[in-house]
């Protein structure tokens, strides 16, 4: 399902700031206009999933016409020169499975009695690994 928001693009020197109004002025950038949606894109994806994993309702998006580029740009001090709105499209569950969530294949060396014992108790070695390093990077 498309999750559609509106996001306003400002040019500055180092390319294009990407603010969306609906969404507690998320914002992101892009060196150039391409790149600015890219990450856009990205950006949306990554808020609305975040929000979704934590249990919580994305908020309705404005329609395109009711978005005041100029007010926008008013609360964030930007340049309105080369300012423009434009709607960011995301299947955010598509986006997920290719971004956020596909898997990795890794390789490791471990003792031969330590995999036989491992074994032996149904141990899944993903799980294991995959607990283990985020406790490791939450420490």
């Amino acid at each position: 399902m498309l999750s559609i928001y509106p996001a306003c693009f400002f040019k500055d020197e180092t390319g294009y700031s990407v603010v969306f109004p609906d969404l507690n002025w998320l914002a992101t950038n892009g060196r150039t206009e391409t790149e600015a949606m890219n990450m856009a894109v990205d950006c949306l994806a990554g808020y609305l999933y975040s929000l979704k994993k934590d249990g919580d309702q994305a908020p309705p998006a404005s329609a395109m016409s009711d978005v005041s580029l100029e007010s926008v740009a008013k609360d964030l001090d930007a340049d309105m020169n080369g300012a423009f709105v434009n709607m960011v499209s995301v299947d955010v569950a598509e986006y997920a499975k290719e971004h956020f969530e596909k898997s990795v294949r890794k390789t490791l060396t471990i003792p031969a009695w330590l995999n036989a014992a491992a074994q032996e108790r149904n141990i899944n070695f993903s799980q294991t690994l995959q607990e283990a390093l985020l406790k490791k990077i939450r420490a």
